[in-house]
């Protein structure tokens, strides 16, 4: 059995620290986690997710501000003498002597099949990009920003309608899996690592609040992409007051074998939607309302359907309920915000 000191701070994490946790072939002897932040509306100070399961097993937690310079905790590292190093979306960068202490290295648990997707936020990116397939990558840690050699990878299909909140918690159970699969192959046969070609690397920066307006003269593809990637955080204007668009659907003999039956049965009337009332509808105009589900836009190119949307200090509501809170009516338009 190895000794294993876990880097993680979000939900995704978890499941990894899980893992490791329940299997046979690693002892859990440390964590490391971000510090404590202010959280929620009343901004109390709240642990990671990670730290909440660190806590609960009596494990070790360690959360210092920069780890990097942080040399009580690069000593304690070195104290617990652990045989190899886990990390799962940590959030800092490890300096090349932390990456030295483990002797098995450093295995870095990635959201994206990479090169693709280097970087803080690959599944936000890999969605608003509109990727059919994305998965999981493990690798071993060098010092650049994920850019070291692959050990295996698993790929996952991606639907029209997934976004980041139905697809995160999948990929994190399927790097849980890789992990363990990565360690017992790593101790038992051997893995070659296979060097990253950076000539198809992309990158996943940070989120910020930037990338979250809608303009509504892109395509209608490009803003669903947009909303189940960055969701709940997309912004609109509606009425000059601000809205947000948590859920979408672009419509159209493009998509409807991808929509589910409820969705799809639009096409039945879509004869009767295409002729609009006004011959020359702007980006933003709402041009249909689909009973019991929602207003359809117009966008730069295409029809875009708004499932599920969250005016402030209101609770999420269906599409429909919107149209039906604020009487919304055929030819009012969302704006940029």
């Amino acid at each position: 059995m190895i000794k294993v000191v876990f880097f993680g701070t979000p939900q995704f994490a978890v499941a990894s620290l899980h893992a490791l946790l329940n299997s046979d072939c690693c002892q859990v002897v440390g964590v490391v986690t971000q510090p404590d932040k202010h959280r929620g509306r009343g901004q109390q100070l709240s642990p990671s997710p990670v730290k909440w399961v660190a806590v609960d097993h009596g494990l070790p937690v360690f959360q210092p501000q920069r780890i990097r310079t942080d040399t009580p905790t690069i000593i304690q590292l070195h104290q617990l003498q652990a045989d190899l190093f886990v990390v799962v979306a940590y959030g800092q960068i490890l300096s090349p002597e932390i990456l030295q202490i483990p002797p098995l290295g450093c295995v870095n648990v990635h959201g994206s099949l990479l090169p693709a997707y280097r970087g803080a936020a690959p599944i936000q990116w890999s969605l608003y990009h509109g990727e059919a397939m994305t998965g999981i990558t493990t690798m071993l840690m060098d010092e650049g920003m994920d850019t070291g050699a692959m050990l295996l990878k698993r790929t996952m299909p991606v639907q029209l309608l997934d976004d980041a909140p139905t697809v995160t918690p999948q990929l994190a159970e399927l790097g849980a899996q890789l992990l363990l699969e990565t360690i017992q192959t790593l101790l038992s046969i051997g893995i070659i690592p296979t060097p990253q070609n950076s000539e198809y690397a992309t990158y996943a920066p940070r989120i910020s609040k930037k990338d979250f307006p809608l303009d509504w003269h892109r395509p209608a593809l490009s803003l669903h992409n947009q909303i189940r990637g960055f969701t709940p955080d997309c912004t609109t204007l509606f009425r000059h007051q601000p809205l947000r668009v948590l859920a979408s659907a672009p419509l159209g003999d493009s998509y409807w074998v991808q929509l589910p039956e409820e969705l799809a049965a639009i096409a039945h009337q879509w004869s009767s939607i295409t002729p609009m009332v006004n011959p020359k509808p702007v980006p933003g105009e709402i041009i249909h309302l689909v009973k019991a589900i929602g207003p359809i836009v117009q966008t730069g190119d295409g029809l875009l359907l708004i499932r599920r949307v969250q005016l402030p200090g209101k609770r999420v509501q269906t599409g429909w309920d919107f149209v039906n809170g604020l009487r919304v009516k055929i030819g009012e338009a969302f704006t940029n915000g």
